[in-house]
């Protein structure tokens, strides 16, 4: 069964950083190219951030490239996002998944993520 638990966000200022991070289980980690999403208040949710099994390549969004970095550690079954230079528009519900997930998969409860100062 998988499992999907986001972790790390939060309140910070613009500007600040936030590291977040997703343990994932009942399914092959370390062959799966996996993603981080968000959703935004009234808008779809979007993936911003793809990283392969191995952690190569990574591919991002424009609205992100530049401030996020994807990272994995196949060790841990973990995903990590760090977050720079983070702006309001950058407020969201972060979540992780397969990089092929569709609305129909399992999702994660997500972590809130609130730029504001």
């Amino acid at each position: 069964q998988v499992q999907l638990v986001e972790s790390g966000g939060g309140l910070v200022q613009p500007g600040g950083s936030l590291r977040l991070s997703c343990a994932a289980s009942g399914f092959s980690f370390s062959f799966t190219a996996m993603g981080w999403f968000r959703q935004a208040p009234g808008k779809l949710r979007e993936r911003i951030a793809h990283i392969g099994n191995t952690g190569m390549p990574t591919q991002y969004a424009g609205s992100v490239k530049g401030r996020f970095t994807i990272s994995r550690d196949n060790a841990k079954n973990t995903v990590y996002l760090q977050m720079n230079s983070l702006r309001p528009d950058d407020t969201a519900v972060y979540y992780c998944n397969k990089a092929t997930a569709t609305r129909d998969d399992y999702w994660g409860q997500g972590t809130q993520v609130t730029v504001s100062s």
